[in-house]
């Protein structure tokens, strides 16, 4: 047999290694290094600090946000863990400078300082526009929902709410009266007599919590123009329901604009509601306010860049802005790729996305089967019965609507619930609601913001242009969110989400300039 020298891994030695050597040229870590040591201000941090005359000595703001900052590069955002990689990591080593701040001192810092992170946040976007990583030619606006710190079983109205605390009174009466069986028999169960105990004290809690939360707050109402009221969240009430294509989330949807050339995120929002509606016109003011306060452009929206979002930011409201405001905007209406010959036979071809393995739903009765009066506003469904008016209203692109809906108890009977419920077997159970239908009342009438915004995105140019809108702002949601791992936020209220989710941004483009940067100029 061949004699090699022994080796073992179970001993331990002394290394002389200089930290500097471990952060190699062309890393993450050598930028984010150099970045925070060379070019950037910190000061902003220093206010909050009042131990220049006494106290124990802190830990540098450089050395926080090196650690914090890579750690979030590896998809890493457990204080506690970044505490455990100071310990026992080269690198976070070599950028902490062998120094373990302790994981509640780096959990404050992400918390405790928004505003100085969005600070930062800005002035590594001027350092990427003096690298010339800005085109300043096109921005792409998107969102990317998710899960919060609060738990969606904690949502509800107010009335639902309300009922879930009277449900929580029942089961403790219930647990009370089964303790005070027990306590009049001889055996004394002891075992269930602690289980009774125990539930009681849970229930307490969660009724508790329940009380004191409808005692100090008022309902939430929706944003825009729906004034309904949105459901509450016990835990962190600045976040909302969302749903999403992986099921319905409790969180922030945390909005991005991107610009084209290089895609560097030039401003990063979270809000905590799933429509973005009304989150168009606060983002192009941000940034267009960021941009001058920096020096990086006098008039950004009349120098010719282009603005760029997907439908769910399309409403008479937002085409009406951009129309009066003079931005160069392309923003679609959900209908814009049924109007594009290039897709008229896409589902022909290559089939709904999604539907493999999907049951697939029989045809239901279309609206054209109800006899609808537009004079009298009456309708009568297939089988002859006459269905209630629920409401008159406008849709987005300004067409009076008329929305009838069957009584359940109608369609419980019918015989043709079949071919006209989507959920025949609910109506048995009494859950949902009847069959509901809709008929536009005039279609006539004048020409408003959403049919121009229409004539810009069918048209050549504009099929061009929004073309590229999710190639600049989609990958930087997959580098964020399955690249780096960063896919929940950890923290709640919407001040502390979107600082996190600036922090997020923040390593997307020390990214950018790690790669396409000269960062020793």
């Amino acid at each position: 047999m061949p004699n090699f020298k022994p080796y073992d891994h179970n001993q331990t030695s002394m290394v002389v290694i200089n930290y500097q050597d471990q952060l190699q040229p062309g890393t993450f870590e050598h930028a984010l290094h150099h970045l925070i040591e060379n070019k950037l201000d910190l000061s902003v941090f220093y206010p909050k600090y009042k131990n220049d005359e006494g106290g124990r000595a802190a830990y540098d703001p450089a050395i926080l946000l090196k650690i914090i900052l890579f750690a979030y590069s590896k998809g890493i955002t457990s204080s506690r863990e970044i505490q455990w990689c100071c310990e026992t990591n080269i690198i976070f080593k070599a950028l902490s400078c062998d120094s373990v701040p302790h994981w509640t001192s780096i959990a404050s810092f992400v918390s405790g300082r928004p505003e100085e992170i969005e600070a930062l946040f800005e002035q590594i976007l001027l350092i990427c526009d003096e690298q010339g990583l800005l085109g300043k030619a096109l921005f792409a606006i998107d969102g990317c929902k998710m899960s919060s710190n609060a738990a969606k079983e904690w949502s509800g109205t107010f009335s639902e709410l309300d009922k879930k605390r009277a449900k929580l009174k029942q089961k403790i009466h219930h647990y009370l009266h089964e303790q005070q069986q027990l306590d009049k028999t001889e055996s004394r169960e002891t075992e269930r007599i602690k289980r009774a105990d125990q539930a009681i004290a849970t229930l307490n809690k969660a009724h508790e919590k329940i009380d004191r939360f409808l005692k100090t707050h008022s309902p939430r109402m929706g944003q825009g123009k729906k004034t309904k009221e949105v459901k509450s969240n016990i835990t962190d009430n600045q976040s909302a329901k969302m749903t999403t294509s992986k099921g319905t989330i409790q969180g922030y949807n945390g909005l991005a604009s991107v610009d084209k050339k290089h895609q560097v995120i030039v401003d990063a929002q979270a809000f905590g509601a799933g429509q973005e509606h009304h989150t168009l016109q606060p983002i192009i003011e941000k940034i267009q306010d960021r941009f001058q306060r920096l020096g990086i452009s006098d008039n950004l929206y009349q120098e010719g860049v282009i603005v760029t979002a997907d439908t769910g930011f399309a409403n008479e409201a937002n085409m009406k802005y951009l129309h009066e405001n003079g931005i160069d905007g392309y923003i679609p209406d959900n209908q814009f790729r049924s109007r594009d010959v290039k897709f008229a036979d896409q589902k022909t071809t290559h089939g709904k996305r999604h539907q493999a393995g999907k049951k697939k739903m029989p045809a239901l009765f279309p609206a054209s089967a109800f006899d609808f009066d537009p004079v009298t506003l009456t309708c009568c469904c297939p089988a002859g019965e006459v269905i209630s008016l629920r409401n008159v209203r406008k849709i987005d692109n300004g067409t009076p609507k008329a929305f009838f809906e069957g009584r359940l108890s109608q369609c419980k009977r019918c015989t043709l619930k079949q071919r006209c419920m989507k959920n025949p077997e609910a109506a048995n159970h009494r859950k949902g609601n009847g069959r509901q239908v809709s008929f536009i009342l005039d279609a006539r009438r004048d020409a408003n913001y959403t049919d121009w915004m229409k004539h810009r995105v069918d048209s050549d140019r504009g099929k061009l242009i929004y073309s590229h809108r999710m190639s600049v702002v989609e990958p930087v949601f997959a580098n964020i969110g399955t690249n780096k791992g960063l896919n929940r936020f950890s923290l709640r209220g919407k001040q502390k989400v979107e600082g996190q989710w600036q922090l997020y941004c923040l390593v997307h483009n020390i990214e950018k300039l790690a790669n396409y940067g000269n960062l020793a100029a």
